[in-house]
Parts: C-alpha cells; structure tokens; sequence
C-alpha cells in the first residue's frame, strides 16, 4: 500500500457537510493500535456470532453477528484511509454498506424460514454468546472513549457501539423469551427487527456514498 498523505489536497469543497470534522491532520497516538485491537474484536465476534447462531438455530444471532461486520469493516476503514481522500472512504463505504445490505436479506429469508419450518433455537447458547458479545461491545466503546472528542468518524464508532449493546440486550431478552416460552418467536422477532435496521441503516449509506461519488 503506498503512502496516501498526498490525496487530500485536492478533496476539500467536495464534502456536502457532514464528512467536514474528518481533519487530515496527526493521528491521535495510540488509535491506530486501538482501532487494529477494536478491528479484530469485532471480527471474533462476528464469527462467533455466525458459529453460535448455526449451531443453536438462533436466527436473532446470526442478524447481531452483522453489527460485528459492520463494525469491524468500519475500523478496518477507519485504518485503510487515514489521510485518504473522500473518494476512496466514500468508495468502501459503498462496498461495506452494500455488503450489510446482502446480510440484512440474508438473515430476513432466514427468519421467515424459519418461521416456516423452524424449531425453538438453544436459549443457554444464545444467553452465553450473547453476553460476550455485549461484553466485546462494551470494551471496545471502553478503548474509543478516551477518542471520542476526535473526528466524525469517532463519534459515530461511540454511537454505533451503544446501538450494538442494545442489540446484544435484544438476544438476550430473546433467549430469555425462547427459554421462558419454549417458542421460536421471540428469536424470530428479535431477528426481524434487527435484520430491518441493518438493512435501512445499509441503504441510507448506499445512497450517501453514491451521492458523495457523484458530487466528488
């Protein structure tokens, strides 16, 4: 990978507004180890997510594990275009946003499937993966708060992981559902709901980054 710093003199104007709190400027000291530890966490999780959703039958795992990608994609970003020009960073947002969209059907086909043929999902897996994953969203928020006064982009990574810890207190609530009722349902709810926010929270970066492509 070359060294991107020479991109950005040409990029200011193009901003529309909100990209504008990204300074160019020094990194903080420390990030780029934080933002490889907070990659790396997110992408655990997001197989193990996958794995404890398979193995259980719980659909509402599998729709939590794509805030994991989302996340880890987001730090993998954040490192790949430090000093990149709004160009590139509204490319790969488009390639990460697209992708979540792909995951968000994935997972709605999943649950009406499972609605169809589906048997109660293991609330003890769902209970334990579900705490680590609220456990690992806590920890990261713990490591990118001593950020959180630095650029948009951090401020948003604080606000995406409070959203993460509520969705990891969804599957739990579901696996507590699932194990108080013996029903699928509660999973499959919680599935739903989850998987529909991904899904309209992909779209609106879709049509952002298109609008900034087009703009740039």
């Amino acid at each position: 990978m070359s060294l991107h710093h020479h991109h950005h003199e040409h990029d200011h104007g193009h901003g529309h507004g909100h990209d504008h709190a990204l300074p160019q400027g020094p990194i903080p000291p420390g990030y780029r180890r934080v933002l490889w530890i907070s990659l790396f966490a997110n992408a655990l999780m997001f197989l193990v997510e996958i794995f404890g959703g398979v193995t259980s039958g719980s659909v509402s795992l599998l729709a939590d594990s794509i805030d994991f990608f989302g996340d880890a994609a987001n730090y993998g970003l954040s490192l790949a275009v430090l000093g990149m020009g709004l160009a590139a960073r509204s490319r790969a947002a488009l390639f990460k946003a697209t992708t979540m969209v792909l995951f968000g059907i994935a997972v709605l086909a999943r649950t009406a499937w499972s609605a169809y043929a589906g048997a109660a999902p293991q609330p003890e897996t769902m209970g334990v993966v579900g705490t680590l994953a609220l456990l690992t969203n806590v920890g990261v928020a713990f490591l990118l708060y001593a950020y959180r006064d630095g650029d948009a982009n951090m401020r948003s990574v604080w606000l995406c992981t409070r959203n993460d810890a509520i969705g990891n207190m969804a599957v739990l609530l579901a696996a507590l559902g699932v194990f108080g009722t013996g029903s699928r349902w509660p999973d499959l709810l919680v599935a739903a709901a989850m998987a529909g926010l991904a899904l309209s929270a992909g779209l609106s970066v879709v049509r952002q980054a298109r609008q900034e492509l087009q703009g740039a």
